[in-house]
């Protein structure tokens, strides 16, 4: 038989909390915690928090896996963050904004806006207290949770994605001719028109792939080299590429 349940996943950030994650994850009666802890094992000085939300956790009989992205860059934590939507896209999702660092906090959030195809809740937690030195946790026991809004920020439709994955796999450019050869193959693009039909690929290419790029999203630019036009990445795209793609 088809197992029908749905476990209760919580996602949340590594900082120098340790409260603010086990609690509310007792409090709702998680099955699995992903901590989000720092890729660079080195420089984390966070590990000792993880070790010690782990150790509590599992003796509370809730499954805990990790998973890694630079904790200072929001393009990082977004993509892995949806990595670990993707994984768990058949579960409820519970994502924690309180529990890492203010970047941790907005890319979570972030998460939560761009990929509303999944079911996530963000939620905050208001801890108790503050405690007036720096050698214990930043916070401790828990008032209440707080679940937060779920406003939506746009993201690209599928094909703008696909094309800017192509972009990506020719060297962040490409020629306006071979993308447009690529884009018919894959579908990207639909050809109404069996005379002239290089015109027809051009049109159709401009109108639905490269004008949302360049004008909505100012993902990519185009350059003219010669004869030939470039279609070519821009800084912003690179950094929508991070976690789109």
């Amino acid at each position: 038989m088809v197992n029908l349940t749905k476990m209760r996943i919580h996602i949340a950030p590594v900082g120098f909390e340790i409260d603010r994650v086990v609690l509310p994850a007792l409090d709702m009666r998680a099955d699995k915690v992903w901590l989000i802890q720092h890729d660079k094992p080195g420089a984390d000085k966070a590990s000792t928090y993880a070790a010690k939300i782990t150790s509590q956790l599992k003796r509370n009989k809730i499954t805990v896996e990790s998973a890694k992205a630079d904790r200072e860059s929001i393009f990082s934590i977004l993509k892995t963050v949806k990595d670990v939507f993707l994984e768990e896209s058949k579960n409820d999702i519970y994502v924690n904004v309180s529990s890492g660092s203010k970047v941790q906090a907005i890319a979570c959030m972030m998460a939560c806006m761009i990929f509303k195809e999944f079911n996530v809740t963000p939620y905050y937690v208001v801890p108790k207290s503050y405690p007036s030195t720096g050698e214990v946790q930043q916070s401790s026991g828990m008032e209440g949770i707080v679940e937060l809004p779920k406003y939506q920020i746009q993201k690209p439709k599928a094909e703008l994605v696909q094309a800017l994955r192509i972009i990506m796999k020719h060297g962040k450019k490409i020629t306006k001719k071979e993308m447009a050869k690529i884009a018919e193959a894959e579908k990207l693009i639909t050809i109404n028109s069996e005379n002239h039909a290089d015109q027809a690929r051009f049109a159709s290419l401009d109108a639905n792939i490269i004008q949302p790029l360049v004008e909505q999203w100012k993902f990519v630019e185009i350059e003219k080299i010669g004869r030939n036009r470039w279609i070519k990445i821009t800084p912003e795209g690179e950094h929508a590429a991070e976690f789109l793609i």
